[in-house]
């Protein structure tokens, strides 16, 4: 687990100051790596690499990076892979290895297999690979995006990095990108490779990149498809999920240090730590975070239950709205981009403690994409019932919907009348894609804050309906499959941005067992009804894991997901700090955003909006980033880079 970033003059020419640019972006990803630094420069100076260090498998000087084989390629990586016990085993007719690294056997698979040794990885990953026989630099990303890549062209100049921080010294200015600023707004998210940073883009998950003759191009190596298997019983699903799963958590715990895990107090984190703790007595530390100034924000019962089934320690971050006026301003400035909700806020307080005690923590995130986590699941569920028993069409896709068989589940939407109300707003029974775009929508509160004439919203849905309709992944009538295929192109990718950076802001590795793509390409041929059984969310892996899991957690209806009291802290203790940062935000004139109108509607958020923290969001980065663009640019005057230089070795 690293941070890499690298530059290649795509003319193939020389480049001024290319180790001190090097030194520059290894400077502003140094969090990622507190255990070492490298910079690597072709002799032509046309190309060069940058690595930060964290020092997970191969402690010895070995597994540095960049690392350079004997043939000419050099690589710099961020990541794990898990099966690289395997694959050192079967290219070792082929390859004299020198390190007993992860790194070194993509080395070795690229010199056996070219561009495509990303099909044979099993983990999580970002590289960039300079391959000097054949001229080229082949970079890639993991099938589900938990490692980041970001990347730029400015002048001919192609500038790559794990953080985009890293990439703002060489735009011409910092600027906002207007198209994903409409995504954001939309779903707190952007859906493409496009960010909010105008000019740089991210690799998507599950894609590669080549730069070869000057030019850039992209490539899908990986993707999910959900061909659903009728020919089995609920039996041999469990009995499979059950190998599967603990097959991943086994290789996620390769590793030259000890292993922790969050564990929140639901089910796919409590069921990572549980398996871990089972695995190895070394892997027993847990971690969890509450909110006790109000009451229904602490889930600490819940993990504490974990943790005494997995005999280990547990400990929990109390969180305060203090820790939030401290940290807030730090949490945006390590994502690079809000998103996502404000999660991300006690994510970093965990990974924190976490950071004290471990090196490597396990996450269950893709629980809730891959069976069928979340409310507004059940929401369409219940819909579908109504509309099959009307119409005595109790076979619907992969779906065996009844009235019946969703009763005992109803109790579950109670909290979710405010979103029921909007998802029927139009009536029942219209166009999927509309529908579901009504629930994924986190403007539908947000009025008079945006100028929204200036932003291409059409845009948004119909790239929306691109993805959600593509009927190469999912069958049309799937309609549980449409939902989590989308959530799981889209807010996942989001969700494991938070998982990274919150992590990495302490150097800390989070791993996430659920994403081995064996296990995600097994629960995509699940059939709805198994996975989702009378509108019982998750319950295919309730079932098979019923022995493992406490009770008390396992059939627990209150999970929330790790709220924050953002409602009450924003009218009581941080009420001054958020319009302080509000009126800021009416000073400088932000484009698209109306600030009056954000002071003025401030105390008429619905209790469960995510409006103000989106907005809030928003400033924050423009403080952190746009209003610091002179500095950014600083970074890149002769005297400035050479002082970085010497610094960092």
């Amino acid at each position: 687990m690293c941070g890499i970033a690298g530059i290649v003059d795509l003319a193939g020419e020389g480049l001024p100051r290319l180790k001190s640019r090097l030194a520059v972006m290894n400077r502003l990803i140094a969090h990622r790596g507190p255990d070492g630094a490298g910079v690597w420069t072709a002799p032509d100076g046309k190309v060069g690499l940058a690595h930060r260090r964290l020092s997970i498998i191969d402690l010895t000087e070995h597994g540095a990076q960049p690392m350079a084989a004997e043939n000419g390629t050099v690589i710099s990586y961020n990541g794990e892979i898990y099966n690289y016990v395997e694959l050192r085993e079967q290219l070792a007719s082929g390859w004299s290895f020198r390190s007993h690294s992860d790194t070194e056997c993509i080395l070795a698979g690229y010199a056996r297999w070219g561009r495509d040794v990303v099909d044979h990885l099993r983990g999580m990953f970002s590289f960039a690979l300079w391959d000097e026989a054949n001229q080229r630099m082949f970079c890639a990303r993991d099938r589900f995006g938990i490692k980041p890549f970001y990347y730029t062209v400015v002048d001919g100049v192609f500038y790559f990095a794990s953080e985009a921080k890293a990439l703002l010294p060489f735009l011409p200015e910092i600027d906002t990108d207007p198209g994903a600023l409409a995504e954001y707004l939309t779903f707190q998210y952007t859906i493409g490779e496009h960010t909010l940073f105008k000019g740089i883009k991210q690799l998507l998950p599950g894609h590669a990149l080549t730069l070869e003759n000057g030019e850039v191009t992209v490539r899908r190596y990986w993707d999910v498809h959900y061909q659903i298997d009728y020919d089995h019983s609920q039996s041999y699903f469990e009995r499979r999920l059950t190998e599967l799963v603990e097959d991943s958590v086994d290789v996620h715990l390769r590793s030259d240090v000890p292993v922790g895990a969050y564990v929140s107090g639901g089910i796919d984190s409590s069921l990572m730590g549980l398996l871990a703790a089972r695995h190895d007595e070394s892997n027993r530390k847990a971690f969890n975070g509450r909110f006790t100034q109000f009451p229904g924000y602490d889930e600490s019962q819940y993990a504490g239950l974990v943790a005494e089934r997995m005999d280990g320690d547990l400990h929990v971050a109390d969180i305060t709205h203090e820790d939030f006026r401290e940290n807030v301003a730090d949490v945006i400035y390590h994502l690079d981009f809000p998103v996502a909700g404000p999660g991300s806020f006690p994510q970093f307080m965990v990974s924190k403690l976490a950071a004290e005690h471990v090196k490597v923590v396990l996450g269950g995130q893709g629980g809730d994409e891959i069976f069928g986590g979340y409310a507004r699941y059940l929401l369409a569920y219940f819909e579908q019932s109504i509309k099959a028993a009307m119409d005595g069409t109790y076979k619907n896709g992969n779906f065996v919907v009844t009235i019946e068989s969703i009763v005992p589940n109803l109790g579950l939407l109670r909290e979710y009348k405010p979103l029921m109300r909007e998802f029927w707003r139009e009536g029942l029974f219209g166009p999927l894609d509309e529908r579901y775009f009504r629930l994924v929508n986190r403007a539908n509160d947000i009025d008079s804050e945006i100028d929204w004439s200036s932003l291409d919203m059409r845009g948004v849905f119909e790239r929306y309906q691109a993805i959600f309709n593509n009927q190469s992944n999912v069958r049309k009538e799937a309609y549980l499959d449409s939902m989590t295929h989308f959530d799981f192109k889209c807010l996942l990718p989001a969700l494991l941005q938070v998982e990274d950076r919150m992590s990495m802001a302490h150097g800390l590795e989070s791993r996430v067992p659920l994403l081995d793509h064996a296990l995600v390409e097994f629960a995509a041929t699940v059939p709805a009804d198994i996975k989702f059984s009378g509108g019982r969310m998750k319950h295919l892996i309730k079932t098979a894991f019923a022995d493992t899991i406490p009770h008390d957690v396992l059939n627990r209806r209150d999970k929330m997901g790790f709220p924050v009291p953002l409602k009450e802290w924003f009218g009581g203790e941080l009420r001054g700090m958020i319009l302080d940062i509000f009126t800021n935000l009416r000073d400088c004139h932000r484009p698209y955003i109306n600030a009056e109108a954000v002071l003025a509607n401030f105390d008429k958020a619905a209790p469960f909006s995510r409006k103000t923290w989106g907005l809030l969001s928003l400033e924050l980065w423009h403080q952190a980033f746009h209003d610091k663009a002179a500095q950014y640019r600083a970074l890149l005057a002769p005297q400035a880079e050479e002082e970085i230089e010497r610094a960092t070795g």
